[in-house]
């Protein structure tokens, strides 16, 4: 067992937009942001993770950083896969360059191509995978949940992530109807950042739109616990000066509310195109959300008003794709929805 588990090495990875997950030996050991830091002149790269994120926006004309997915899948082939190798590495799964032989399993979005499903597995090739599956987020977040997706039971999961929101119905091991939209976290901050731009003069960055979308974001604008007011600084874009203004929830639901509307678009047709039977159990089972959306201020109760059903918010609903998919890992030859 020692001299075989140390040439073979199992990984789980929940491979996002806006951050990426490695579980090993059913322990999360990598959470970092999705962001690369390189030499524009000779491709080298620099830093990975948070390293590259507080890079982003401050570095000089020589230094590039770059997000290698976009929209839940692969934008960048090669600093994809310089990611996955340096996130391993960073992972210590293995004291060597790279384990002889690594065994994968790796979420990704419901409405990938097989194109972009190709790009993924060969990037992860590259990184020094030898077997290689993947699982389908929302597939994984009902996993990750809890839920028993084998059972003859309809279960409709909404994943709402950095670059998709994903919308299934579930039952017996499989997606019965689903929708991929490409409007979610990353969207969100653009949204933040439009108003501020628009509403306020205020010329702010990506990374200041997500501290605002965590400190003050909400999908509706009237909550029973409001979050305080929001000191946000940057750009004054009529002066160029530096500003600061306070931004409370209300102005962040106004914001948002145009990409929130779409999502719930999404969740309806999804329950449009559901069979009856699968329809008449969500009734019952409501919907869950999961993904970094999830967390949005008062989205459970927007959606409930919505669909008229009840939605329920998972325990730590930001890593409920990587458990999932370390799940999926442990029963790697037994889960007949684990794709090639």
């Amino acid at each position: 067992m020692g001299l075989l588990s140390f040439f073979n090495k199992e990984i789980a990875m929940d491979l996002g937009t806006a951050n990426t997950v490695v579980i090993f030996e059913d322990q999360v050991v990598c959470d970092e942001p999705s962001i690369v830091a390189f030499d524009k002149t000779t491709r080298k790269l620099m830093a990975v993770g948070k390293q590259a994120q507080q890079m982003d926006g401050k570095i000089n004309p020589n230094i590039e950083t770059i997000r290698p997915l976009r929209g839940g899948v692969i934008a960048d082939f090669d600093m994809a896969q310089h990611m996955i190798r340096e996130l391993i590495r960073m992972a210590s799964v293995s004291r060597s360059f790279m384990p002889p032989s690594l065994r994968m399993v790796i979420g990704i979005p419901s409405g990938i191509t097989p194109v972009e499903q190709r790009a993924v597995i060969e990037a992860a090739e590259q990184a020094g995978a030898k077997e290689i599956k993947l699982i389908h987020e929302p597939m994984a977040a009902a996993i990750g949940i809890g839920i028993n997706v084998l059972e003859p039971c309809g279960h409709m999961i909404v994943d709402i992530g950095g670059g998709t929101a994903e919308i299934a119905v579930i039952s017996l091991g499989g997606i019965v109807c689903n929708k991929s939209i490409r409007i979610a976290g990353d969207e969100f901050n653009k949204n933040i950042i439009d108003y501020m731009r628009q509403q306020q003069n205020l010329v702010i960055g990506v990374r200041t739109a997500e501290r605002v979308k965590w400190e003050v974001g909400s999908a509706i604008s009237e909550l029973e616990n409001p979050p305080e007011d929001y000191a946000t600084l940057g750009r004054d874009q009529v002066t160029g000066l530096p500003k600061e203004i306070l931004v409370n929830y209300k102005e962040i639901a106004h914001a948002l509310d145009k990409s929130i509307s779409t999502i719930e678009q999404g969740v309806l047709d999804t329950l449009a195109n559901t069979p009856p039977e699968l329809a008449a159990d969500i009734y019952k089972t409501g919907i869950y959300l999961a993904g970094g959306g999830a967390l949005l201020r008062g989205l459970d109760q927007r959606i409930a008003l919505k669909t008229h059903l009840p939605v329920h918010i998972s325990d730590d609903p930001l890593r409920a794709v990587a458990r999932g998919t370390g799940i999926a890992l442990k029963n790697f030859n037994q889960f007949s929805f684990l794709i090639k």
